[in-house]
């Protein structure tokens, strides 16, 4: 029985698996399991798969109908027999040290039954294109964890099993921020304990459309009002800013990336998550620049001919916000 199980959700993922699966593969730590759950794919994920697992004998593939990313979580969960969980996203990466660290984290901390690292964004290709929240926090952490998904994505923590089977599986009916939820979930019974290096390489993807941003406007709203029905009467003054967080950060997603000159609908969106978000707290409209810079980029897009709001925004209004 191995002690760590690494779960891979796998839905069409053949340009990354291999990648992913080796930086599973190659961690320093050894004792682990990694179970790939195919989710219905109609690609050339299985055969990847399969040819690694081929090479590696710690690797288990399971195929199973499409359900969704919860539903693979779950069922890796299922088929897991190690004392600690951890997930990892199919186009993701991990530091060769993160499992140790993690695990080494939660020996000196026996209090904590998370620990998790900083993440950094990557392109297509695996370049670095933006570091990740550098937080701080530790311990109790569902106070800042409530306002930011501080872990940012779901291939971050290393979990002590017998916490992620306290707190019931991740919420199947949740099409985003499921990650998150189930975070929120561990934090309001759990003490947490931070890896202060970039260990996590998300891969952020360049193709979202707004009705991808809307979708996860849906569920963040659904996870943040769950979360607040079960968090403490001293924590609930927390949520007008949880929800400005979250407009504030669905506003910089709206305009990240792919151009919304190609998408109308996203500035347009921009344009609601933005006042939204000064509504949920008024205080931010002090912070004028990059709110400012955030409207511009917003009203180019509305207002001029893709071309000639591409080379407006590019020459004049960074794409980059500091939050």
């Amino acid at each position: 029985m191995s002690l760590i199980s690494v779960i891979i959700p796998a839905y069409n993922a053949a340009p990354t698996l291999e990648a992913t699966l080796r930086s599973a593969m190659n961690q320093s730590f050894v004792d682990l399991e990694i179970l790939i759950i195919d989710d219905g794919s109609e690609d050339e994920t299985v055969a990847i798969a399969n040819q690694l697992a081929r090479e590696d004998n710690r690797i288990h593939v399971f195929n199973y109908p499409n359900g969704g990313v919860s539903a693979s979580r779950n069922r890796g969960i299922h088929h897991s027999q190690g004392q600690y969980i951890s997930f990892l996203d199919a186009d993701d990466l991990w530091t060769p040290n993160k499992l140790s660290a993690q695990y080494q984290a939660l020996q000196v901390h026996p209090q904590a039954s998370v620990a998790y690292s900083w993440t950094d964004n990557i392109d297509d290709k695996g370049n670095l294109i933006q570091e990740g929240i550098r937080t701080q926090a530790t311990g109790y952490i569902l106070p800042e964890l409530l306002q930011v998904n501080l872990l940012q994505n779901g291939s971050n923590p290393l979990i002590r099993r017998h916490a992620l089977e306290a707190v019931g599986g991740f919420d199947e009916s949740l099409l985003n921020a499921d990650d998150w939820d189930m975070w929120l979930r561990l934090a309001q019974h759990y003490e947490f304990v931070l890896v202060a290096e970039p260990q996590v390489l998300y891969r952020r993807s360049v193709t979202s459309k707004s009705s991808k941003v809307l979708r996860m406007e849906q569920n963040a709203r659904r996870v943040i009002d769950k979360a607040y029905t079960k968090a403490p009467k001293q924590l609930q003054p927390l949520k007008a800013k949880s929800l400005a967080n979250l407009y504030k950060y669905l506003a910089y997603k709206a305009l990240q990336d792919v151009p919304p000159s190609l998408d109308r609908k996203r500035a347009l969106s921009a344009l609601r998550f933005l006042l939204t978000c000064c509504y949920y707290q008024p205080a931010l409209l002090k912070e004028w620049k990059p709110l400012l810079k955030m409207t511009l980029r917003s009203i180019a897009f509305l207002s001029l001919p893709p071309k000639h709001a591409e080379t407006v925004i590019t020459q004049f209004i960074p794409s980059h916000m500091p939050f």
